[in-house]
């Protein structure tokens, strides 16, 4: 679609009726249906004496409309940034709708009667396709289906007025020039009840949508408070997307279907895990396509997958990994027993069965290592800076203009999300300043407002001249031990071993061990220890092909083939038993045969060189 539409648009206005007048009567003055009899859409058509006309002229100028696809995508773009966050409203691709219905519709006998609702609707492109699809398929009238069989919810008023205009401009195009009636109504799915307010209500046969992609911390105050009233969302911070899932499958009749496009982080996220618990004590009949890492939106970077459940018993879950490709083929999917899957940890769906046994090699790798995320300024571009020039006393730090910086009070720094490239310390080292001192304990302790003023005066000068951008950090309502503290505490320890690798990796990174006891570092990850050989160990094992095949195959996927190596993620990883003598000959040797002694320790039946292939597999995607 051409981009001066959204352009223009941006500039028009902010208020959702005159946005959506100039929509709708752009639409049918493209498809010279301007002189419809229907009630609703008279107060949204431009008339020729009416002062908008002229922008109603430059609009048609720069697109004519040809469907109401291109009416779908414009309602959702014409959303405000604000709204989006606090929605999660998300143009759906008719694809990945197509699908959705598809596979719903396996399991629905009688279209005609059928009862189909969104609970999240938006701006209507579901309940479009379904009312579309029953009427191409049964030749109900659309007056009769959007009564009989359409069922919509959301949260905003322009929402819902813009699902009963995209509704009647279906009609009107296919010869219907009538006065509908719809279900559409304004509440909050969180509280809304439907039986209450839909007489003789027995659940609906389906269930779709896009449930709101709102991460926790955006989420609006009252939906806050109603989240929690919804077993799913016990467990973390949970996510908006999270209770859908329930209160879908809730209001479905028994063998009901339920079809989402929506956010993958469930199967391993911590906020995630009563929702998976809730799958295996209900037992249901889960389908999932997984796009991994594949982006299926426009502009989004969101991670998906799209979910069908049918309401009723499965001993096990349906699962493949694709892209949009996988939605017109025939993609195979395989069963996993829901015995094979644990709730508490997270879900392994890809290669179980050998994760599973990965896994139960040995004691946890969470349960034997500290890990530390960097530390937190909240502020890096303050507080790191390259030492590019320095003499005895200062260096000197470039930001906005030149400042000397006693040496005293700074530390040298590295970010290990660069060992993706970097091979070693040496090629990352920045400084930091760091107004903090450790006790004999290896804690650090923030120096006084005076002392830092009397020992350090010219950082101290520095630091005060950015007093106020320190201030923003936290949206300005952060609550800090001083002014010029970090905005949190992590990693403020002495430890003297450390095993440095990347938060995300396109593959098998650079670890890398430092015993400098003051080296800090921000970002990335890193192992700590007081036993150096037992890093070595580590180190070893990390790098070999087994472990990055299990990251692959169990973390979070990221754009452009990252995938995670958070401790979330690798946490569970089962680390063999060892003999000493037989760590040493493993620290001791090169990587292939370290992969050999792996493959023996971890009763791997494949040679690696085909689970290597296994490997180049999974990440062809």
């Amino acid at each position: 679609m051409n981009n001066a539409i959204f352009t223009y648009l941006k500039s028009y206005s902010t208020d959702p009726f005159k946005v959506d007048r100039l929509i709708i009567s752009a639409f049918l003055y493209s498809l010279d249906l301007q002189n419809t009899g229907n009630q609703f859409l008279q107060q949204y058509i431009i008339q020729k004496e009416d002062d908008d006309n002229q922008n109603l002229k430059e609009f048609l100028s720069i697109h004519l409309f040809t469907e109401i696809e291109e009416l779908i995508r414009v309602f959702e773009f014409v959303i405000s940034p604000e709204d989006k966050i606090l929605t999660g409203a998300i143009y759906t691709p008719k694809n990945i709708r197509d699908y959705i219905f598809e596979q719903c519709f396996e399991h629905t006998d009688d279209l005609n009667n059928v009862k189909i609702c969104d609970p999240a609707c938006g701006c209507g492109g579901f309940l479009y396709t379904a009312a579309k699809t029953i009427h191409d398929q049964t030749g109900k009238s659309y007056q009769t289906i959007f009564v009989d069989n359409i069922y919509g919810l959301d949260v905003q008023m322009y929402a819902i007025n813009r699902s009963k205009l995209l509704l009647t401009l279906l009609g009107l195009t296919e010869g219907e020039n009538a006065d509908f009636e719809f279900n559409l109504d304004l509440g909050n799915a969180l509280n809304f009840k439907w039986a209450g307010h839909y007489p003789n209500f027995q659940g609906f046969d389906i269930v779709v949508g896009n449930p709101p992609y709102v991460c926790s911390r955006n989420i609006d105050d009252e939906s806050k408070e109603l989240i929690f009233d919804w077993k799913v969302s016990e467990s973390g911070h949970p996510d908006l997307y999270i209770p859908f899932f329930q209160i879908g499958i809730e209001n479905l009749r028994p063998q009901g279907v339920l079809g989402f496009i929506t956010m993958n982080t469930f199967f391993k996220s911590v906020n995630g895990r009563a929702l998976r618990q809730y799958f295996e004590d209900q037992a249901l009949a889960l389908k999932i396509l997984d796009f991994g890492g594949n982006q299926v939106f426009q502009n989004k970077s969101t991670y998906t997958c799209i979910c069908i459940i049918r309401k009723c018993e499965s001993q096990t879950v349906e699962y493949a990994q694709g892209n949009e490709e996988s939605l017109t083929e025939n993609v195979p999917f395989q069963r996993i027993s829901y015995k094979r899957l644990n709730h508490k940890n997270g879900w392994n769906l890809q290669q179980n069965d050998l994760l599973n046994r990965i896994e139960e090699a040995g004691p946890a790798f969470g349960d034997l290592y500290r890990t530390r995320n960097g530390i937190a300024t909240l502020m890096n571009h303050i507080y790191i800076f390259d030492g590019a020039r320095e003499d005895e006393e200062f260096y000197y730090l470039q930001n906005g203009a030149e400042y000397p910086i006693e040496k005293g009070i700074c530390k040298e720094i590295i970010n290990p999300n660069k060992f993706t490239q970097a091979k070693c310390i040496d090629e990352l080292r920045q400084k930091a300043i760091f107004p903090y001192e450790f006790d004999a304990e290896g804690a650090a302790r923030l120096i006084s407002q005076e002392d830092f003023k009397d020992r350090y005066p010219c950082a101290y000068r520095y630091m005060e001249a950015k007093k106020d951008v320190l201030a923003k950090r936290d949206k300005g309502k952060g609550k800090y031990e001083n002014w010029y503290a970090y905005g949190r505490n992590q990693s403020l320890e002495k430890y003297s071993n450390k095993l440095f690798f990347p938060h995300i990796t396109p593959h098998i990174p650079h670890y890398t061990i430092s015993q400098e006891e003051d080296l800090l570092f921000y970002n990335g990850i890193a192992v700590v220890s007081e036993d150096e050989k037992e890093l070595h160990f580590l180190k070893k094992l990390m790098s070999s092909d087994l472990f990055w095949f299990y990251v692959v195959n169990s973390s979070k996927p990221y754009g452009s083939g990252f995938f995670s190596l958070s401790r979330n993620y690798i946490k569970n990883f089962g680390i063999a038993e060892f003999a000493e003598d037989e760590k040493r000959e493993f620290i001791e040797s090169n990587q292939d045969q370290a992969n050999e002694i792996l493959a023996d320790k971890y009763k791997v039946a494949l040679p690696f060189s085909k689970l290597k292939v296994m490997l180049t597999e999974t990440l062809s995607f």
